[in-house]
């Protein structure tokens, strides 16, 4: 009964975020254009942005969402519905593991942390590469963790073959990113355990030839095709060590320019990333610490669990702190260890003062979350939404906190079990039934479909140029408006402005379509701040400068509430 409702809860969470929402920024129109792209295109080894080639990641997330929207349509949620599989196998396969490494309960347990830490949770359910990257190290943990305390040669085997099968399918989802979760975690327990024959034994590496098989094949693929070898150093220098530091490359391509790290970024939002057990894996770490100072006489096979757990969690932790670059996402493939040490911690017997904080403190900020989503969804949403999408709203923030309370009521009275079921609950409920109706009015903010359509209606029978688009700007109108508008490429500068004034010079008749800088302010803000939403009005109706100076006049304007702002410009007679 207890895995009918945890799954059943996790199934609604995954799903809500899956398909009651479009596409959204950053990132999803480009990789939905991406996956479209591949639905259709002949030659599947290299992903197309908009026509171009785009060596940011392997094809495998885009092979799987463009099956999927040539079997079901172009809609977001055929491009997401292979996301409900790596969901799915991601739990399953931390599940799997924690239930090898301590038992049943913890099995349940990490699979439903796992599946809802913050980070986890919005990686599994945005259209990216990251998912599939996620599903992939899960698996291959669990194979490691076979391999490693495997007792005969023949389970090592099987062990270690299952790591190498789920890091060739994490290769092609994100390179060779995939393998240093587990690598490293190998790598740690031969030291802290002192098994320097491990890293001898064959099996280890015997499942390496079914990686090269797989790997192998593909680059062949990219290798044999047009521009190949510029394809390949993309994929494997400017994307690799590009984004650890430094490298002599194009500045389009200079990868470690974005998402600049600083020392002790990725400890500092960790909390976040764990969000909303943040806490509890806060409890779980105090308890391993002293467990692994107690050293108890046979209790080595008891504390495997905590030294994989924390061997595949804190060195990528750390390794990542010192990167050139930094994202949240970078960090998801670690979480599987933070959630099987949360699983082990839920099976412990005895319970201290910190644990019944960690639950109760817990139910506080998940009631304290509901509040801020409650006043905050009011004031952004109670004007525009219908009255029934807010009825369901705040029936489902009830639910939530009820189950919050009762969860904290359960932690007072040290019923540990029940609590935690609770919470997960709560969460599930807060994912579900609130953020539908919230998902439906952020879709307005982010319908960017609706401007491509309204450029092309506008511009129809005109050439149409790009001026120095981003990626996410390529990707709606290759989608939804045309997929043959030319491109002056960005920065937005003197020199692009001289190749965009040679173009309207062939082109008398062309359009340009620009990206204005500021946002749309509308709805709720004009009641509430009205007179710094007019200020903000006022300044998003100024022009920038280069568009007069370039002898051009806006044709047509394009606004999405509290959105992104785009003109449609011609050439002034």
């Amino acid at each position: 009964m207890r895995i009918a409702l945890v799954s059943v809860a996790l199934l609604g969470a995954w799903s809500v975020g899956l398909f009651a929402r479009g596409y959204w920024t950053p990132d999803e129109p480009r990789e939905a254009d991406i996956a479209w792209r591949m639905s259709w295109q002949a030659d599947k080894a290299v992903p197309l942005l908009a026509g171009e080639a785009f060596c940011e990641k392997p094809p495998l997330a885009y092979w799987a969402a463009g099956a999927s929207i040539r079997a079901f349509g172009a809609g977001a949620w055929a491009a997401r519905l292979p996301n409900l599989i790596y969901a799915l196998v991601a739990a399953l396969g931390v599940g799997l593991l924690a239930r090898r490494s301590v038992g049943h309960d913890a099995g349940l347990a990490a699979a439903a942390a796992l599946a809802t830490f913050l980070l986890s949770y919005q990686v599994l359910v945005w259209l990216a590469t990251d998912a599939p990257l996620l599903a992939a190290v899960s698996v291959a943990l669990y194979g490691a963790y076979a391999g490693f305390y495997a007792e005969r040669t023949a389970e090592r085997l099987c062990g270690y073959t299952v790591m190498h099968a789920a890091l060739a399918v994490g290769f092609l989802s994100k390179s060779a990113v995939a393998w240093m979760v587990p690598a490293l975690a190998i790598l740690v327990l031969v030291v802290w355990e002192r098994r320097w024959r491990e890293l001898a034994r064959w099996e280890l590496y015997a499942g390496l030839l079914l990686q090269a098989v797989v790997i192998l094949a593909w680059i062949a693929a990219v290798y044999r095709a047009p521009d190949g070898t510029l394809h390949l150093k993309v994929f494997f220098w400017n994307n690799l060590a590009g984004r650890f530091a430094h490298v002599d490359a194009p500045q389009e391509l200079q990868y470690a320019a974005g998402h600049r790290n600083s020392p002790g970024k990725y400890l500092i939002e960790l909390p976040m990333y764990l969000w909303p057990w943040t806490l509890l894996v806060a409890a779980a770490l105090k308890r391993a610490w002293r467990a692994l100072r107690a050293r108890r006489a046979g209790a080595a096979a008891e504390l495997r669990p905590v030294r994989f757990a924390l061997a595949a969690a804190l060195p990528s932790l750390a390794l990542l702190s010192v990167a050139a670059t930094a994202r949240n996402v970078y960090l998801a493939p670690a979480l599987p260890g933070f959630a099987l040490l949360l699983g082990w911690w839920t099976t412990l017997d005895s319970r201290d003062r910190w644990d019944v904080w960690a639950l109760r403190g817990t139910a506080y900020l998940m009631l304290a979350a509901m509040l801020v989503f409650a006043g905050a969804g009011g004031l952004l949403f109670a004007a525009s939404a219908p009255r029934g999408s807010l009825a369901i709203a705040a029936l489902g923030l009830a639910a939530a906190a009820l189950l919050a309370i009762g969860a904290e009521s359960a932690a007072r009275h040290e019923q540990s079990g029940r609590s935690q079921l609770s919470l997960l609950l709560a969460y599930c409920v807060l994912l579900s039934v609130p953020a539908w109706p919230l998902y439906r009015e952020v879709d307005a903010w982010q319908d960017l479909s609706s401007v491509a359509l309204a450029i092309e209606s506008d511009g129809h029978g005109r050439p149409l140029i790009l001026l120095a688009p981003d990626e996410t700007t390529q990707a709606i109108i290759d989608m939804y408006a045309r997929s043959d508008a030319e491109l002056v490429r960005g920065p937005l500068d003197t020199a692009s402005l001289a190749a965009l004034r040679e173009r309207l010079a062939r082109e008398p008749d062309a359009l340009v379509v620009t990206l204005l800088p500021g946002r749309e302010l509308v709805g709720a803000f004009l009641r509430y701040a009205e007179r710094f939403t007019k200020a903000g009005r006022a300044l998003d109706d100024e022009l920038p400068p280069w568009i007069a100076a370039s002898g051009l006049k806006v044709a047509h304007r394009y606004a999405l509430p509290n959105g992104r702002r785009y003109a449609l410009l011609e050439a002034a007679r």
